[in-house]
């Protein structure tokens, strides 16, 4: 790609923030500590996780960047930033999620591959830059197309990256076109975040953010967009980001055999204590984030002192000072909510946060029944273990 280069080693990594807690190096994929996770409704930049699959790519000539659009359509264009610039901007708060979010606790049940997660594989921003919808209608493909009239059902985004899963070739990944081109569906191609450029961690000078769907459908580093009659072939679309019962191994698992992972299922997390914690005897903040995806509101949180025997509705928001309504017009539907409770503990005290979405699911109490060896979607209850210090009793 011209003006993109995608290195072939890590000797030009950008910089990056000393909290974050490295659960890979080279790939580098970091998380930031819980505490810090839900100090701002919009995470900064510098917080948000970092999830890559090969070196960063390496801006070296911006204004001979270009993005490729072909496949089954009449009018191929190549476009330059200037270019989707010129498109109507559209700002949309947006929560990416990695699909092993929480996959450290699902391996603590039973050994999984992939990168250790903990609860923090997570973050909110605000995603500026051109409607997907807009820029097809570009290449001729109206809004709300469900097909091209050469076949084309699938939006296919390639990144600049080199991944050793594709042999050294780039990520990539597909959603519908009928999602591609609704404009409700608020899938961009950014080029900012929190109302910067984004930095090259995050897909610098350009990248698509698929709102409601799993951060392996949102391709950083984009270098090409084909429209095609099928998914996407790659690797991350048919072997690996699914599904699959606790009864498959590596010995039988049929990758064709499930379909491509995409809107996550409702979330929730306890951000104010670790895993294991001591506490001070008093009241303490029971406080973290709950996500559903697909733009499904939160209707419901419940905490547990007592590792699930009762139960207490606790407060949820989003913006300060705005009352939070799922599904409400002032809310952000593509963006999780924050809760907080304040409780008594007694002396020991297992802590459980479980949610629930407008369309009444909810989480599984146990990790052991959604146990996979992917170890992608773990959204069982989340438990802590408290007990009082010793000092303060």
């Amino acid at each position: 790609m011209p003006g993109v280069i995608g290195p072939a080693d890590y000797s030009q990594e950008p910089p990056r923030n000393s909290c974050l807690k490295i659960n890979s190096k080279e790939p580098f994929n970091a998380e930031p500590p819980r505490s810090a996770l839900i100090s701002s409704y919009v995470t900064p930049v510098e917080l948000f996780y970092k999830r890559n699959h090969g070196p960063i790519p390496v801006v070296d000539d911006i204004e001979r960047y270009r993005v490729s659009i072909f496949g089954l359509i009449k009018n191929p264009k190549e476009l330059s930033m200037a270019d989707i610039r010129k498109l109507p901007k559209y700002n949309v708060t947006a929560t990416l999620q990695c699909a092993g979010n929480r996959r450290t606790a699902m391996s603590n049940v039973r050994k999984v591959k992939g990168v250790g997660w903990d609860v923090a594989a997570i973050g909110n921003a605000v995603w500026g830059g051109a409607r997907l919808a807009d820029v097809l209608e570009l290449v001729g493909i109206p809004k709300l197309a469900a097909t091209t009239p050469s076949g084309g059902k699938h939006v296919e985004f390639t990144s600049v990256d080199k991944c050793k899963e594709e042999n050294g070739g780039p990520y990539k990944a597909s959603i519908p076109l009928k999602q591609a081109t609704s404009p409700e569906a608020d899938v961009l191609l950014a080029y900012e975040m929190n109302g910067e450029p984004l930095n090259r961690d995050h897909g610098y000078p350009l990248r698509g953010i698929v709102p409601g769907v799993i951060g392996a459908r949102s391709v950083k580093w984009l270098d090409s967009i084909n429209i095609s009659a099928e998914e996407c072939q790659g690797f991350f679309m048919q072997r690996d980001y699914k599904m699959f019962p606790p009864s498959v191994n590596w010995e039988n698992i049929n990758w064709a055999s499930r379909r491509p992972l995409m809107d996550f299922p409702v979330q929730c997390a306890i951000c104010s204590l670790e895993d294991v914690d001591v506490v001070k005897k008093g009241k303490i903040t029971v406080a973290g984030y709950a996500v559903a995806g697909g733009g499904r509101g939160i209707e419901r949180v419940d905490v547990s002192i007592d590792g699930g025997k009762t139960w207490l509705e606790v407060a949820r928001c989003q913006k300060p000072d705005v009352p939070y309504v799922a599904d409400d017009i002032c809310s952000d539907k593509w963006a999780w909510v924050f809760f907080k409770a304040e409780v008594d503990i007694p002396r020991k005290a297992e802590i459980v946060a479980k949610a629930v979405d407008v369309a009444a699911n909810v989480q599984p109490e146990d990790v052991a029944v959604i146990w996979n060896l992917r170890g992608v979607l773990n959204t069982s209850w989340h438990r802590v273990k408290v007990r009082v210090s010793h000092s303060n009793l």
